[in-house]
């Protein structure tokens, strides 16, 4: 496995030039700024990746007005508690996409984010998860989230500004290449090997996980 000081080399020489990738590096917002941003905006951000999932993003994007209208803002409780009237209604909304199954994805998420409460809300829990232990994360919102599995949480957790790493074909071409895993993560042994792979790197370079996980997919 390369020391991330040559991966970055290698990046570097394709993108411009240190600088220009440095510029191209974003970096993830502090865990204190992340437990401020409101449960409603979680929502709002796992359900936009859940209908982005397999579709068109540039039609969810330009949907998205539409979507905050028709799930109230994404308030927690209303969504939570959203009956079958209000379902029906959903599945005839021409203002967001109409997909039972993701609709029923944005009720079942409420009341996971709900359940967070206990535990300091969803931007504490989320938001302060421990970067080295980012694959935790990411199996408690498949195991306890609705439709989180795969990549979709991983670009939540992008979205939302927390320190994260998505596992894209670029990205996973690399690690195979650094020979972390040998084909694209479908194991939890696999995700523990790429989880110690971007810890080592975060240890030699003291860059977050998100500048890692640029770095890696545009050495490629």
């Amino acid at each position: 496995m390369l020391h991330f000081d040559e991966l970055f080399d290698i990046a570097a020489g394709r993108h411009g030039g240190v600088d220009d990738l440095n510029d191209k590096l974003s970096r993830p917002t502090s865990a204190a700024e992340l437990a401020r941003i409101p449960e409603d905006r979680w929502l709002s951000t796992l359900t936009k990746c859940i209908f982005q999932a397999g579709f068109n993003w540039k039609v969810i994007e330009n949907k998205w007005d539409g979507f905050e209208t028709a799930f109230d803002g994404f308030d927690v409780g209303r969504c939570a508690f959203m009956d079958d009237e209000k379902f029906d209604a959903l599945l005839q909304d021409t203002r967001i996409v109409r997909n039972g199954t993701k609709i029923a994805a944005v009720r079942d998420n409420a009341v996971f984010l709900m359940e967070l409460r206990d535990k300091g809300g969803a931007g504490k829990v989320l938001g302060g998860w421990p970067s080295e232990d980012y694959i935790g994360l990411l199996a408690l919102l498949k195991s306890r989230g609705s439709r989180l599995g795969g990549t979709t949480a991983q670009y939540a957790m992008r979205f939302s500004g927390r320190d994260s790493f998505i596992l894209s074909r670029d990205v996973t071409a690399r690690l195979i290449a650094e020979g972390v895993i040998d084909k694209p993560t479908t194991s939890k042994s696999a995700m523990k090997a790429v989880q110690g792979a971007f810890n080592t790197w975060m240890q030699q370079s003291g860059r977050s996980l998100t500048e890692i996980s640029r770095v890696l997919a545009m050495s490629v």
